[in-house]
């Protein structure tokens, strides 16, 4: 069903030209070819929503922009794919779409890499609220959006990778097998930690749980699968757009983190975060850095140890031990030892 638009509130923006580092400059000309070759083919322009969080005075606005062949992602087509296929898309190129929430439509625009990050303005009521997009020859794509209100004082934010989900990410060649490869329903839940969440979001029913990670935008759909598989809390990913940034050949997993981290300080000032990681990638120096500079937004900071044969895989283990601020920091291997922590702490019961 497409729907046309009715009320043109939010006009894209004007980006100012910039100076495109070589390897991005490599990367646009390649998705250039692929948009020509794959347009010759009649493949359809595909508006990709993804779930978010807002305020009661915005709603951040999370999707993509792509090309694919039926107008659907193949990881929505399909009960489980192999991870190679959730690459498939060829991204679109500072486009347009819409999206409606409630009863008003705004004109949202991707970046050069397809990618839709947009703040929408407006007034709404704590709870979840659903959004739409679309464009002119796509399908409608709905997602949920957690409103955060101002009473709100405890959260959630968990990374993902060897945290609710054995990966041994750091490693480039088990990276891209992971990625790549691995068929989704192969991954590997980590013990108790669903346990561990379940609880905490029982007793704390109105608390939101923000899933962070480094994972790229395109296996968004197969991690939403592998969370409800699971028995994961549902909440939004904040993930990031892998390959080269306009000054860099490489894109900062650790920058992502400290940048959603910031971010999420700046916009919701009042709220506790639990901070849950692991020890093997950069958790502990990316929350430590947050204590030091927002200790009045951390409730507590969770640490997930690796087993022995997962720190070997991901390249040994973190050096840093969290201390500080008066910001409880817990270690333990799996999500029961955590909980029991937690509980001795008063973060499961209360402050």
């Amino acid at each position: 069903m497409i729907f046309p638009p009715r009320n043109r509130n939010t006009k894209p923006l004007n980006l100012s030209p910039e100076v495109l580092h070589t390897a991005a400059r490599v990367e646009d000309r390649f998705h250039e070819w692929a948009r020509q070759r794959v347009r010759k083919r009649e493949w359809r322009r595909t508006a990709v929503c993804y779930d978010s969080y807002g305020t009661e005075n915005s709603v951040r606005v999370l999707g993509r922009m792509v090309l694919t062949k039926t107008g659907k992602l193949a990881a929505d087509m399909h009960a489980s794919i192999r991870g190679f296929r959730s690459f498939g898309a060829v991204p679109l190129k500072d486009d347009t779409a819409w999206v409606r929430i409630g009863d008003q439509e705004h004109m949202v625009e991707c970046d050069r890499g397809g990618i839709i990050d947009m703040v929408i303005p407006g007034e709404y009521e704590p709870g979840t609220v659903e959004i739409e997009m679309w464009t002119s020859d796509s399908l409608v794509d709905r997602a949920k959006v957690t409103i955060i209100g101002r009473e709100q004082r405890f959260g959630i934010l968990s990374d993902i990778d060897d945290t609710v989900m054995v990966t041994a990410l750091p490693r480039p060649f088990l990276a891209a097998w992971n990625t790549f490869v691995l068929d989704e329903h192969a991954r590997s839940p980590v013990s108790g930690m669903a346990v561990l969440y379940d609880r905490l979001t029982y007793l704390r029913p109105d608390s939101p749980i923000i899933y962070l990670s480094t994972g790229a935008w395109n296996v968004a759909p197969t991690l939403k699968r592998f969370l409800s598989r699971n028995l994961y809390p549902d909440g939004p990913l904040l993930l990031t757009d892998w390959g080269p940034t306009t000054t860099r050949a490489f894109r900062s997993g650790v920058e992502h983190k400290r940048n959603s981290l910031e971010r999420l300080a700046r916009e919701l000032p009042h709220m506790k975060w639990l901070l849950i990681g692991d020890d093997g990638q950069h958790d502990e120096e990316v929350y430590g850095e947050f204590v030091e500079n927002h200790p009045d937004n951390v409730a507590a900071v969770a640490i997930r140890q690796l087993t022995s044969g997962e720190a070997v895989w991901a390249g040994g283990r973190s050096r840093r031990t969290g201390r500080g601020q008066g910001v409880p920091w817990i270690y333990a291997s799996d999500g029961a030892g955590l909980a029991s922590k937690l509980t001795e702490r008063g973060i499961l019961s209360g402050f």
